[in-house]
């Protein structure tokens, strides 16, 4: 079950059954099931309360994701800042609705396995979040 939710904001203009049954897909192409995921939609300020709660990290970032996986079947909680999604999206000019799918999978993509901080890992992030979005 994938519940969305938001505080401090509007709620996004997503279909969410068609992003429930995208994460799905994505999910099984790294042989996973998804079980309990949230995702709540925040401004800067939430997620930065987040960050600095949870990570000790004193840094606005797009998405923070709390891992919660059970063998194959992922699980978590994930808190992205669509402040930060549309600062992004117009840094990289590109459409915001295109970046909140992008971050919206990176999230689902972290509890299929991948990392983006170490060497090469971020090349292999992007790789997989482009695959990921001609899934959509």
């Amino acid at each position: 079950m994938i519940s969305y939710e938001c505080t401090g904001v509007d709620f996004p203009d997503i279909d969410r059954r068609n992003v429930t049954a995208w994460i799905d897909r994505v999910a099984k192409t790294y042989g996973r099931v998804v079980g309990e995921l949230s995702y709540l939609f925040c401004n800067d300020e939430k997620i930065l309360e987040v960050n600095r709660q949870f990570l000790q990290h004193d840094y606005y970032t797009d998405i923070i994701t709390f891992d919660w996986n059970e063998g194959t079947t992922i699980n978590g909680d994930m808190v992205i800042s669509l402040d930060t999604v549309r600062t992004n999206a117009e840094a990289q000019d590109c459409e915001y609705d295109e970046e909140l799918h992008r971050v919206i999978i990176h999230g689902v993509l972290h509890l299929c396995g991948l990392n983006d901080k170490g060497p090469g890992e971020r090349e292999l992030m992007e790789a997989a979040e482009n695959r990921a979005l001609t899934m959509r």
